[in-house]
């Protein structure tokens, strides 16, 4: 039995509609079977759950009462995936639409090099295949600690081969049995953001290669589910979980550029976002950077459309 029979994708929605249908869609046409297929449904209030079980009806189903965030529903989904006999967990948001060939090469690769610690395709912009939205994700002295490898830049023959990254983005991320075991899951006090970048410092610290497999790819829809790139939300999550990051990760470099591009520069990127329509979102970086100094965890409900006058 190879890899690629032993593997399962772990997909979590919140009220993610239509997307979830064609990100499913594109795992059943790429080899998954149904049953090897962990489905967790985040208290979503749309109707995509029922929309899930009336097209999917042999996926594996697992239902939160309410937004747990990603990293514990994703952890939830993979656990049920260990305990299913999974030789490899392949966590795919389910905004992505998954090439054919994807999975496949990617377990190939893996069950090839089982010491490896993560690996992901490069990550296309839905709906403009020309453009990359990630090719891996590095650390960087920089704001929020991280970048997206060839984030907006047109594809091509320097993204389409395999290289090491600091970290696979956890849109379409493949890790073996051994190394989940090894090092852990996703660290569930992020929520959502960054939890990605944690995993893939821990596979290093324990000697295990992150690798962006350029010769394959999937379609993603960035931050969807938050409302976007530079949403309110998103940029409160990120600014927020840089100092969880921070601290389990921290070096007198990275809490410099903290302090010099997220702390000192905040003015600035106040008073730049407010003239290109985008106060609300510099604000809610403000309010991450607070309540991230703050600690303690994230309230989901705080988190509602509605909840607070920043989104």
């Amino acid at each position: 039995m190879t890899l690629i029979e032993q593997t399962h994708a772990i997909v979590v929605n919140w009220n993610g509609g239509q997307a979830n249908l064609e990100c499913l869609d594109s795992l059943l046409a790429a080899g998954l079977a149904a049953e090897r297929i962990q489905f967790v449904d985040n208290g979503s209030r749309d109707d995509s759950l029922a929309a899930v079980r009336a097209r999917f009806p042999g996926l594996s189903i697992h239902c939160n009462e309410t937004n747990e965030g990603f990293g514990r529903a994703a952890n939830r989904g993979a656990r049920a995936a260990l305990e299913g006999g999974a030789q490899a967990l392949f966590f795919v948001n389910n905004d992505v639409r998954m090439d054919r060939e994807t999975p496949a090469f990617l377990t190939a690769l893996l069950e090839s090099n089982p010491t490896w610690g993560s690996l992901g395709p490069r990550v296309l912009h839905q709906g403009d295949r020309r453009r990359i939205w990630a090719a891996g994700g590095a650390v960087c002295f920089g704001p929020n600690q991280t970048s997206l490898l060839g984030q907006g830049r047109v594809d091509g023959p320097s993204y389409r081969r395999t290289l090491r990254v600091d970290y696979v983005p956890g849109c379409a991320l493949l890790m073996s049995r051994d190394a989940a075991q090894s090092v852990g899951l996703f660290d569930e006090g992020y929520f959502a953001y960054m939890e990605d970048v944690d995993l893939g410092l821990r596979l290093s610290d324990a000697k295990r290669d992150n690798l962006c497999v350029g010769e394959v790819a999937c379609e993603h829809l960035p931050s969807s589910t938050t409302g976007g790139g530079y949403s309110p939300r998103r940029k409160y999550l990120n600014s927020r979980n840089t100092l969880r990051f921070l601290r389990a990760h921290g070096t007198p470099l990275r809490w410099t550029a903290f302090i010099c591009f997220d702390v000192l520069a905040l003015p600035l990127v106040i008073l730049s976002g407010a003239l290109r329509g985008r106060g609300r979102a510099a604000l809610a970086k403000g309010l991450g950077i607070v309540h991230g100094l703050r600690g303690g965890e994230v309230d989901p409900k705080s988190l509602e459309t509605g909840s607070s006058w920043l989104w």
